[in-house]
């Protein structure tokens, strides 16, 4: 057993470090989870009141490769003793060149590549835009509902959830939303139909194709509860993209590095987006992004248009390096490991769905799954109280898991793509338990 409580959830010294928390940091960073971690290694986090619990969010999807991997952590220690900081503008250095190198042979694409790296993945998406930009010459943007690409001015614009837009505007302009092809809750039995109409009409007739310099997507949208886009629509869109000129870019920060089972989400869909953002895997914990994409396009800014002084750090660079060498190693061994983790979550989520009537759906792609919560099967009202009270029972049971979803009513699953059957069967039964509760509670 891998989960150890010694107090009540949260204990005595997390309740302590809270309330130093509320008098220094400032309001607006939530917490999911209210304890302090004190160290962390593979799928579990000790706390600083020396309970042991499962993480099955992953820092949102962050440590694929669990918490401290070893060679990870050999490459950043290596890193670290050469040097820390030159930046990459003023001093340029092997690791970043490397790393770009790599990503442009492994992202999807028949084509010529080029890449940049930066910090988080609200700068890969502010980037992509303006590469976008930059190389049509027109200033739209299409996203769609539903969807995260982060926080800063225009990542947090192009982001659905009014809950990260609150009390901010005005947002930048030139930033359209259509809707997703969000089967469980779409107005029509074709919901890729529905939506590729919804898209074609506000394009051509409302924004006008030759003023579109990007779409945006998520092929499976991570803040917006998991849902993956019908394969459908996909085709049909990347086919739209192209006939108009406009570039079609892929956020895969969440989906990325082996969360849906393969490297990349595109992969499932078969397409070759122009730009693809990526982030949080990369670099298992240390912050780094990248923006990779057809050579003609990445090139399109003038020299200097695009950087920063940390994009890229070397450490960070080092530590994305020995991630890549783990999902190259061994013909690939560990994306079969990470399939076997998908399956066996979603036979348990789609057996929990037969017996709780509280869950609606059961979706996603491989390891990264989710369930929605609703009041009524029937007529599908979202049950956010309900979602809120399972995350608590899992952490004061010692699992720690994300809510998520426009109307905060899924629970996602994002535990780390290491872990083993035992911990995740142990993880399981805590979810488990909690629909059980909630059923007897109803």
């Amino acid at each position: 057993m891998r989960i150890e409580l010694k107090t009540e959830i949260p204990g005595p010294r997390s309740r302590a470090l809270m309330e130093q928390r509320r008098a220094a940091v400032a309001r607006g960073p939530f917490h999911g989870t209210p304890i302090f971690v004190a160290k962390a290694h593979g799928a579990v986090i000790e706390d600083v009141d020396g309970n042991r619990l499962l993480d099955f969010a992953s820092g949102i999807a962050v440590t694929n490769l669990g918490h401290t991997p070893e060679d990870v952590v050999r490459a950043v220690q290596t890193q670290a003793e050469r040097f820390l900081h030159t930046s990459f503008n003023v001093v340029p250095y092997e690791g970043y060149v490397a790393l770009c190198e790599r990503l442009n042979r492994i992202t999807p694409g028949a084509f010529a590549k080029k890449a940049f790296l930066a910090n988080s993945g609200a700068e890969a998406v502010e980037n992509a835009v303006k590469i976008a930009r930059a190389h049509t010459k027109r200033q739209g943007v299409v996203v769609f509902d539903h969807a995260f690409h982060g926080r800063t001015y225009l990542a947090m614009t192009m982001t659905s959830k009014v809950g990260y837009r609150q009390g901010f505007a005005p947002f930048v302009p030139e930033v359209y939303r259509t809707p997703f092809p969000y089967a469980y809750r779409s107005p029509e039995p074709d919901a890729s139909a529905w939506a590729m109409r919804e898209f074609s009409e506000l394009v051509l007739h409302h924004v006008g194709a030759n003023n579109v310099a990007a779409v945006v997507i998520e092929l499976v949208l991570g803040e917006g509860g998991f849902i993956d886009a019908p394969a459908a629509f996909v085709r049909e869109l990347a086919s739209f993209c192209k006939a108009h000129g406009i570039v079609l870019i892929v956020d895969e920060i969440q989906t990325g590095f082996g969360r849906t089972g393969k490297l990349f989400a595109c992969e499932h869909y078969g397409v070759e987006p122009d730009l693809v953002t990526l982030a949080k895997g990369l670099g298992s914990g240390l912050p780094i992004s990248a923006v990779v994409g057809r050579a003609e396009i990445m090139d399109a800014p003038v020299e200097g248009a695009i950087g920063g002084t940390f994009g890229g750090n070397p450490v960070a660079c080092a530590a994305a390096l020995a991630v890549l060498d783990r999902f190259e190693a061994d013909g690939g061994a560990l994306l079969k490991r990470i399939h076997a983790v998908g399956e066996t979550i979603g036979a348990r989520l789609f057996a929990w769905k037969e017996r709780f009537p509280i869950i609606g759906e059961v979706r996603g792609i491989g390891p990264m799954r989710a369930i929605e919560l609703v009041k009524d099967p029937h007529t599908r009202e979202p049950d956010k109280a309900s979602a809120q009270a399972l995350a608590k029972y899992c952490y004061q049971h010692g699992v720690v898991v994300l809510g998520a979803g426009t109307y905060g009513n899924v629970i996602r699953l994002a535990p780390p793509l290491t872990l083993e059957d035992t911990e995740l069967d142990e993880g399981l039964v805590v979810l488990e338990a909690g629909l059980a509760e909630l059923g007897r509670s109803a």
